[in-house]
């Protein structure tokens, strides 16, 4: 839970969410947008895969696993 704090007790009554229609909450939605983009990636490529065992996608999920880790890695330090 977020700590909040005021400086006045008028501080207090007004709302700490964006109404709509206020350009703040547009600003803020761009801005977890554009974050999302930069530290979210895709968890494994799209297509669909066929397997002859279960130790070849266990194998597979392994490699999407470590390329997933390391591509966090990079947009962590690119940020």
């Amino acid at each position: 839970m977020p700590v909040r704090k005021f400086r006045s007790i008028e501080d207090m009554s007004r709302a700490h969410w964006r109404a709509p229609g206020d350009p703040d909450l547009y600003r803020t939605i761009a801005r977890l947008w554009s974050f999302g983009q930069r530290s979210g990636v895709h968890r494994f490529p799209p297509g669909v895969y066929r397997s002859r065992s279960v130790q070849e996608i266990n194998e597979r999920n392994e490699q999407w696993s470590l390329a997933n880790f390391h591509a966090f890695v990079d947009a962590r330090e690119n940020l």
